[in-house]
C-alpha cells in the first residue's frame, strides 16, 4: 500500500506543483487587464453549478491539482477582469497569494503570543500605523478580526460594555439599550444589533437626505423620541461609506452629537475609511479622529484577500473589556491587557495572520499605493457618473462619493422590468458583472469600481452594451404586459 502521508507532503511534488498554480495564475493575471481577454463572470445557475462538481467528485482521484485548479478557476468570478464592477471585494494584489501561501503553509493562530509571535507583533505595528493616520491619540488601540460584520459587532459589543454590564451579568429586560444608524447603513449593523438583543426597536433609524446621507439635523429629534419610548440611546454611528450609494454621513456633526449626550461614536468604515491615505479624499472622513471605535476592511479598498479587518479603538481599554473573561488554559492573567495574545479582544481563538497581507503590502509599497488605488477607483465614478448624465436615456440616482455608481436607463414605465432583464442578460453574457440595488424604492444598476484596471472607454463600453439590450427588450411584445 503506498504511503500517502509521504506523497502528501513531499517537497519536490509541492516544489513543481507551486511552479505550476504560479504559471497559472500569471497567465490569467495577464489576459485578464484586456476586457476581450476572459470573461469577467461565466455564470451558470445553482442546480448547474451543483451537478458539474457532483460529477467531478465522483469521478477517480486526480493525479495532480492542475486540472482541478483550472476547473475552479472558469467557474468562479474574474475579480481582476475589468468588466468586475460588481460587488466590494477587492482585486487582490499578486503579492498576497505569495503571503497567502505562507500563512497556510506557517498555519500559525494568532490567539495565543506563542503560536501567534510574528503575527500579534505586525498586527499591532499596523493597528498603531492605522489609529496614527485617523488621528486616534496615544491610547488607541485595536484588532484584527474576520470581517466587517465581526468588526461593527465586535465594536457594538464594546461600547455596550462602556454603559452596561450586560456581559458580566446578563440582559437586564428593563433597561432598553438601542443604537441610531443611517437608514443607509449596512445590513450587518442590523445583524449585529439584532444578536446583541436589541431586537428592531433598539436600531434607531435617522432617515437620509438628497445625497443619501444621514440627515444630522434630524439626530436631536430622533434621540428625544427615542428616550421618550423609553430607549437608552448608547452609541451612534457613522457611515463611511454607505453600501448601496457610497454615501459619506456627516462625521463631525455626528461627533459633536455623541459629544453632547455622551454616547459611543462608532463608525462604520468599512469600505470607505482607507480614503484616509487620500490627501484628495481623506476630508470625507473629518471628525474621525473623534470617534470611539472605527471599523475599515483590508480586503475592500486596500487590496487585501478576504476577510481581514481593522477595528480600531480610541481608548485601549474599551478592546481590553469587550470580551474579558476567564480561559487560564490559554492566558494566566486574564483582566491585564496583553496585546500580544490577540484571542482576548476577538471572537476569534484560532484567528488566522490575515494580517500578514496588508503588512507585506504597506512594506513592500507603503501607503503611496493605498493614495493611487483610492484616488484612480474614486476618480473613475466620477467620470463614469460624468458618462451616464451625458448620454441620452440615462439616469443617475446620485452624484457618487466614493467608487460606487447608481444609475439606469430610462423606458418609461417598463424601467424597472427592462433594467432587470438588461442585469440578467448582461450576466449572462459574462463580459461584464454588476449588480442592482434599490434607491428610494426604485430598481437601479449598481456598479462598483474596484479595479484599477477598468478604464473609461470599458464603462462607456458597458453603457453601450446597456442601450443595445435595453432598446431590443423595449420592443419584446412580452414586456408590454
Amino acid at each position: 500500500m503506498e504511503d500517502l502521508l509521504k506523497r502528501a507532503y513531499d517537497a519536490t511534488d509541492f516544489r513543481n506543483s507551486g511552479h505550476r498554480i504560479i504559471d497559472l495564475l500569471a497567465g490569467q493575471l495577464g489576459q485578464s487587464h484586456e476586457i476581450e481577454g476572459c470573461d469577467a463572470i461565466n455564470h451558470k445557475s445553482p442546480e448547474r453549478q451543483l451537478d458539474y462538481w457532483k460529477d467531478d467528485f465522483n469521478k477517480p482521484f486526480i493525479e495532480s491539482p492542475d486540472t482541478l485548479f483550472k476547473n475552479v478557476i472558469n467557474n468562479s468570478v474574474n475579480l481582476h477582469n475589468p468588466g468586475y464592477l460588481a460587488h466590494q471585494v477587492s482585486v487582490p494584489l499578486p503579492l498576497t497569494v505569495l503571503t497567502a501561501a505562507v500563512m497556510s503553509y506557517m498555519n500559525n493562530g494568532m490567539a495565543v503570543y506563542e503560536m501567534g509571535m510574528a503575527g500579534n507583533a505586525i498586527e499591532k505595528i499596523v493597528i498603531s500605523h492605522l489609529t496614527s493616520k485617523f488621528g486616534l491619540g496615544d491610547d488607541a488601540s485595536g484588532i484584527v478580526t474576520s470581517g466587517g460584520t465581526l468588526g461593527n459587532l465586535t465594536a457594538l459589543l464594546a461600547a455596550r460594555a462602556s454603559v452596561s454590564n450586560v456581559w458580566e451579568d446578563g440582559a437586564n429586560d428593563s433597561e432598553k439599550l438601542a443604537i441610531m444608524v443611517s437608514a443607509e447603513a449596512h445590513f450587518s449593523i442590523d445583524r449585529a444589533a439584532r444578536i446583541m438583543g436589541l431586537g428592531k426597536n433598539g436600531i434607531i433609524k435617522v432617515p437620509v437626505n438628497e445625497k443619501f446621507q444621514m440627515r444630522t439635523e434630524a439626530l436631536e429629534i430622533c434621540y428625544q423620541n427615542a428616550v421618550a419610548a423609553g430607549l437608552k440611546i448608547f452609541c451612534i454611528i457613522g457611515c463611511s461609506c454607505s453600501t448601496s450609494t457610497g454615501a459619506f454621513d456627516d462625521l463631525q456633526a455626528i461627533a459633536d452629537f455623541a459629544q453632547q449626550h455622551q454616547i459611543w461614536f462608532h463608525i462604520d468604515g468599512a469600505h470607505g475609511a482607507p480614503a484616509i491615505f487620500s490627501d484628495k479624499h481623506k476630508h470625507l472622513l473629518n471628525g474621525a479622529d473623534n470617534a470611539d471605535s472605527i471599523v475599515l476592511d483590508f480586503h475592500k479598498m486596500m487590496m487585501a484577500p478576504s476577510l481581514s479587518t481593522a477595528v480600531l479603538f480610541k481608548h485601549q481599554r474599551h478592546s481590553a473589556h469587550t470580551f474579558s473573561q476567564e480561559a487560564l488554559y490559554l492566558y494566566q492573567d486574564e483582566q491585564e491587557y496583553e496585546w500580544f495574545n490577540s484571542g482576548k479582544y476577538t471572537f476569534e481563538c484560532t484567528k488566522p495572520a490575515t494580517i500578514l497581507h496588508t503588512y507585506a503590502i504597506m512594506r513592500h509599497y507603503g501607503d503611496e499605493l493605498y493614495r493611487q488605488n483610492i484616488d484612480c477607483l474614486f476618480g473613475l465614478a466620477r467620470e463614469f457618473a460624468s458618462l451616464v448624465k451625458n448620454r441620452d436615456g440615462f439616469e443617475l440616482a446620485s452624484e457618487p462619493q466614493a467608487n460606487i455608481v447608481c444609475f439606469r436607463y430610462r423606458c418609461g414605465e417598463l424601467t424597472t422590468a427592462i433594467n432587470k432583464q438588461v442585469l440578467q442578460q448582461l450576466i449572462a453574457e459574462g463580459k461584464f458583472y454588476i449588480v442592482s440595488t434599490s434607491v428610494k424604492g426604485q430598481f437601479y444598476l449598481r456598479t462598483s469600481i474596484m479595479n484599477p484596471f477598468t478604464t473609461i472607454e470599458n464603462l462607456q463600453l458597458l453603457l453601450d452594451k446597456i442601450k443595445e439590450l435595453a432598446c431590443s427588450l423595449h420592443l419584446n411584445p412580452q414586456l408590454q404586459h
